[in-house]
């Protein structure tokens, strides 16, 4: 009887420090999980509890709060590229607005047939750069919501890219830029959209065009991996890191929305390749990969 009585004790006394010590455990978690809430910090949720499901329930939370911890930096970011992207594109809107103002007063102000058709052809000229910066952001957007589908059909990457090259030789040759071209003999075939690889193409031909310092390569392999790479000498580090964030522009290259790169890191991944870009001895080099 007395052997029963001090077992029943000791399994009494053992269930009662269980019961402190997930109710400590308890507190710790809400403790801490409150202060991880309430400050900026990437510390995980620890207990001193050696209960494995106190321990999982403290592993579960702190995935939550990283998670949330991520959401909540990709926001800030989101926020700060619109804040930057309205600034932007407002400059790049009003200034040829501004213009097309100023020459109207002055073809009101002048009788003189010649001047009122340069002032003509100035305002044409504003006017298709706003054309062309509000038709990129309708098709950013049209792009990045996914709304329409790609379709996928046999693409000759070989004879797709040199075409590419063809059509823009006149903007590269106004630059002063003779690319170099090395593209395999070898049929590189791929089930692509072949709309949405040449508008990547002709966006970093558009790219080399703006950054290149006068020169430009251009390679296909055979395992189907594209290179541009060109002279950058105003490029940085920092700078090419964020080449493909939305809206973001270099300083040098105004009148641009900053959209070029990011649509075409957008239709190549939901092509399933990958694009990424490199600085390194003041040259940029962006690779495709198909």
């Amino acid at each position: 009887m007395i052997y029963c009585l001090l077992c029943a004790a000791v399994v009494i006394i053992l269930l009662c420090v269980k019961i402190y010590l997930l109710k400590k455990s308890a507190r710790e978690i809400s403790a801490q999980f409150a202060d991880r809430l309430k400050n900026d910090t990437n510390n995980l949720i620890y207990v001193s509890c050696s209960d494995k499901d106190i321990r999982r329930l403290a592993e579960s939370l702190s995935t939550q709060l990283s998670a949330m911890r991520a959401e909540e930096l990709s926001y800030i970011q989101g926020n700060r590229e619109l804040k930057s992207a309205v600034t932007n594109i407002s400059h790049d809107l009003r200034t040829p607005l501004t213009a097309i103002c100023g020459y109207l007063d002055m073809i009101q102000k002048t009788d003189d047939p010649e001047k009122q058709a340069r002032y003509l052809s100035i305002m044409k000229e504003r006017a298709d750069m706003m054309k062309h910066l509000t038709e990129e952001l309708f098709r950013y957007s049209v792009i990045v919501s996914d709304e329409t589908e790609l379709k996928t059909e046999t693409v000759f990457v070989n004879q797709l890219l040199a075409e590419s090259i063809s059509s823009f030789y006149p903007t590269l040759s106004e630059k002063g830029i003779a690319p170099k071209i090395s593209i395999t003999e070898e049929r590189v075939e791929r089930k692509l959209d072949s709309d949405a690889l040449s508008r990547v193409f002709s966006n970093l031909l558009n790219n080399a065009a703006k950054y290149s310092d006068g020169d430009l390569e251009i390679a296909l392999t055979e395992s189907g991996e594209i290179t541009f790479s060109n002279t950058a000498k105003e490029l940085s580090a920092v700078e090419v890191e964020q080449l493909f964030d939305r809206f973001y522009t270099v300083e040098a290259a105004r009148h641009s929305t900053g959209l070029g790169l990011s649509i075409a890191r957008s239709l190549i991944q939901r092509m399933g390749g990958s694009i990424t870009a490199e600085y390194s001895d003041e040259r940029l080099t962006i690779r495709i990969i198909l």
